[in-house]
């Protein structure tokens, strides 16, 4: 048996490396795979992430024929906020053989030395915008269109290797309480007329992004500043998040909070569930995808929760039970909400949704290694 791992740098490799996965989990019903126009991005010489990252990726080819994927990101902004000296990987994907997976840790391990770095983290992508962790508990659930799957013999692998979890991440369903009598709204409106807050209204998406793209961003990098993962907003993600949000969002799943003078201090964000959508097609948009897809966008089965963000200053006075009000108001037309990747150790998230019929279904965890 012969192993070689080859960083993909012609087209042919570069096709290899995107497609491999789609293989992998070929007639799989749990993978989701991403956009593929999305994923050829990392290839681009504009790629969004250039200006603050380097990477590398790798083929691994097992007597010939490819076997596993990875990639490694030097995340200097990141780097540069918590003053470590890490590499992250990602897009790691094997077949069920360790000495393949080994091969390709140890090509990010080599790459992070030569970097002069002294930790691996991972699975971790260029920010939290992207998709993360490990998927070690909820094999038998559909992955959303925000979240890594992977078979279970990856947790084996990487922890054979001398990595140790580093951070996890739970998922959840929630669903209204069948015993639910109004509280959350009472105490909504009762912290409301406290603090003299109203809900931002939008008649479209066009006048939901002019009126509040602003304050979203600025209140992301307020609340999530000290999140495992996170960096700053550069000009260059926040284009790409709002031209990824023109192609989901609908108005009636955004809620924003505001104060009596109209500033932000409160907002959560939710997009149809389009997994099944994309699924088929393996992440191409096809003529077929996209007649799934606008039909899902118009009358959605399952939200996911995407993001939500407090101003800091606002914390402590209850105004996450606004959100959840609002939540509330968005179950009663979809089966339930699927929350993604919430820290274990957030506590304000992961209390917010005490207030549901909360069926917790998946854990992620992020490792790491000192070199």
């Amino acid at each position: 048996m012969v192993i070689t791992i080859t960083e993909a740098h012609t087209h042919k490799q570069q096709k290899e490396f995107l497609n491999f996965p789609l293989k992998l989990y070929k007639g799989n019903p749990y993978y989701t795979p991403p956009l593929y126009m999305d994923e050829k991005k990392i290839f681009r010489n504009d790629f969004v992430y250039n200006d603050m990252c380097d990477s590398v990726h790798y083929n691994a080819y097992k007597d010939g024929k490819m076997a596993g994927r990875i990639s490694g990101i030097l995340q200097k902004a990141a780097n540069e906020k918590t003053g470590k000296k890490q590499v992250r990987f990602t897009h790691f994907d094997v077949i069920e053989d360790e000495e393949v997976a080994m091969a390709l840790l140890k090509a990010v391990e080599d790459w992070a030395v030569e970097k002069g770095m002294n930790e691996v983290v991972g699975p971790l992508s260029y920010s939290d915008l992207e998709r993360e962790g490990l998927l070690i508990e909820g094999f038998d659930y559909p992955a959303t269109f925000e979240e890594s799957y992977n078979y279970p013999y990856y947790q084996g692998f990487i922890e054979n290797f001398g990595y140790k979890k580093d951070v996890d991440w739970t998922g959840s369903r929630l669903r209204i309480p069948k015993d639910y009598d109004g509280e959350v709204d009472k105490l909504a409106q009762f912290v409301m007329k406290r603090y003299n807050l109203h809900i931002g209204m939008s008649r479209n998406t066009k006048e939901l992004i002019d009126k509040y793209v602003d304050g979203i961003f600025e209140l992301l990098d307020k609340s999530y500043d000290m999140l495992y993962g996170t960096v700053p907003f550069t000009e260059g993600m926040k284009k790409m998040m709002l031209d990824n949000f023109k192609l989901v969002i609908n108005v009636k799943n955004v809620a924003v909070i505001l104060d009596e003078n109209d500033k932000m201090i409160c907002f959560g964000l939710t997009f149809p569930g389009i997994a099944d959508a994309v699924r088929p097609s393996g992440g191409r948009l096809t003529p077929l995808a996209l007649i799934r897809l606008l039909k899902v966008l118009k009358k959605p089965n399952v939200i996911d929760l995407c993001l939500i963000g407090v101003d800091p200053e606002w914390l402590n006075r209850g105004v996450s039970v606004i959100v959840s009000a609002e939540l509330m108001k968005m179950l009663k037309n979809v089966e339930y909400a699927e929350t993604n990747g919430n820290l274990e150790d957030n506590y304000a998230i992961q209390n917010q949704w005490k207030r549901f019929d909360e069926q917790k279904i998946k854990r992620h965890r992020c490792y790491i290694k000192q070199l």
